[in-house]
């Protein structure tokens, strides 16, 4: 079925050639039509299915040449890689009208959107935090709002944004089309969108709780002391074109790639701490192909637009399945196959079997060929100003048992050396002793008897306050 049979204009259908679009996939076909004819829509789908287009080609549609006079369309995104790639999605669609989109996100000055939006904007695509800043001091006016796109509201209700989002909600006319998308649809999202909606069509593609067929995923028992070491294993033995590292936490993406780029390879890192800025760079340089590795947090597990990644590995288990999901869904994407490594511990076998439980299958557990699961843990290595994370031992390390019976020992749990005590300070050679010195006695004032108020001493006299000669 060609784009032409939804009856898009010339200019957008232009736009869609141009971007290489020959098919719709099965949520463009779903959601299209049923976004054309102007009601609501609530619609799932896996990451990965074209579903940016399946919102943005209808509604510039529906809106037609420029107007003045405030925005049309709201799109809320959860993060500020997605709102810039849906606003990027926007333009390219729309290059070929006259429609003005802008972008409003947090990590940026405040000047520039505002004029953009002083300048007068048809779409707006917007992260949560920022939108409401600039509603409360009346930059942004949603009085002529005629189209509200909540996106990724699963990952909105994960970053703790849904009381925001439904504040938005409450300042938009109540008269207006809502487009609302979701990964998954859990009650707490359902609840959220009977706020949100009115009579929706319902849209869903696809079981989100499955992995893609085009991804081989697979998971490597380790111990926690060797869990570097067969990362760097795999990268060494695996053939990949790029690679998406995930880690729980910023703090662990951050030494993760400094440990990755000393063993020689061209890596990046992507999280919230890092300014817009440079997470622009670190994605534009893993999508050119100038880091083979990009180290990241779950930030990258949603809706980016990284279609040729390779390989995931997930270095840390994510907090839960449904991440897990989203996960390994960043390879095998554009109809490519792709692979996924999981380590774990024996501490985490738990996790590994919550996640096979909310898949409804198991994945297979493999050993590396040729990796010593039994060699002795790694010596710490420097930080970048050359300081040890941790003191070096003195001598190696015996190899640990084998984990053939998955009990995680603890390294280094030997008593502690007691210090040596320091060495009492030299004696001080022979010398006359110091003559003792008498103790000083307190001299004490004789205390004269009370003569009174009035009663002056001996040889004084009271005259010169009467006028006398003794002045």
């Amino acid at each position: 079925m060609p784009f032409s049979r939804f009856g898009l204009y010339s200019s957008i259908l232009r736009a869609v050639q141009a971007k290489g679009y020959a098919e719709p996939t099965p949520v463009q076909v779903e959601t299209i039509p049923a976004v054309l004819t102007g009601r609501d829509v609530i619609a799932s789908a896996q990451t990965g299915t074209g579903k940016t287009a399946a919102f943005a080609l209808p509604i510039i549609n529906r809106l037609g040449p420029h107007r003045a006079g405030g925005a049309r369309v709201l799109v809320l995104e959860p993060t500020r890689e997605l709102a810039q790639q849906v606003a990027d999605a926007f333009r390219e669609f729309a290059q070929f009208t006259d429609l003005h989109v802008d972008l409003i996100q947090g990590g940026v000055g405040y000047g520039k959107q505002r004029s953009a939006l002083v300048d007068g904007a048809d779409i707006v695509v917007a992260t949560v935090g920022r939108l409401l800043e600039l509603i409360d001091d009346h930059a942004v006016k949603l009085d002529q709002l005629q189209v509200l796109v909540l996106d990724e509201v699963d990952r909105m209700l994960d970053m703790g944004f849904i009381d925001d989002v439904k504040a938005i909600v409450g300042r938009c006319p109540h008269k207006r089309q809502t487009l609302f998308f979701s990964a998954t649809i859990p009650g707490t999202i359902e609840e959220v969108a009977r706020f949100a909606v009115r009579d929706p069509i319902r849209i869903s593609i696809g079981r989100v709780r499955t992995v893609p067929a085009s991804v081989k995923h697979e998971m490597y028992p380790v111990s926690a002391a060797l869990k570097f070491p067969l990362l760097l294993a795999l990268l060494e033995k695996t053939e990949y074109r790029s690679v998406i590292v995930f880690t729980r936490t910023k703090e662990g993406a951050d030494g993760i790639v400094a440990r990755i780029k000393r063993a020689g390879h061209s890596a990046t890192v992507l999280h919230g701490d890092r300014s817009s800025g440079q997470r622009k760079a670190s994605l534009a340089g893993f999508k050119d192909g100038y880091y083979e590795i990009l180290v990241a947090t779950d930030i990258a597990a949603r809706g980016l637009d990284l279609s040729e990644v390779s390989h995931v590995i997930n270095y840390d288990i994510p907090m839960t399945p449904d991440d897990y999901v989203h996960r390994v869904g960043r390879t095998g994407r554009a109809a490519a196959s792709g692979d996924a490594f999981t380590l774990y511990t024996p501490r985490e076998t738990g996790a590994v079997q919550g996640i096979e439980r909310f898949i409804r299958a198991e994945v297979p557990k493999r050993k590396l060929e040729s990796f010593d699961y039994n060699a002795a843990p790694p010596r710490p290595e420097p930080e970048e100003g050359g300081v040890l994370t941790t003191a070096p031992r003195a001598q190696a390390q015996p190899k640990r048992p084998s984990d053939d019976g998955w009990h995680e020992t603890t390294v280094g749990a030997g008593k502690k050396k007691k210090r040596p005590v320091a060495a009492a300070a030299p004696a001080q050679p022979n010398s006359p002793p110091r003559p003792k010195q008498k103790p000083k006695q307190k001299q004490t004032q004789k205390k004269e008897p009370n003569r009174g108020f009035l009663a002056p001493k001996k040889g004084k006299s009271f005259a010169h306050r009467k006028g006398g000669q003794h002045r």
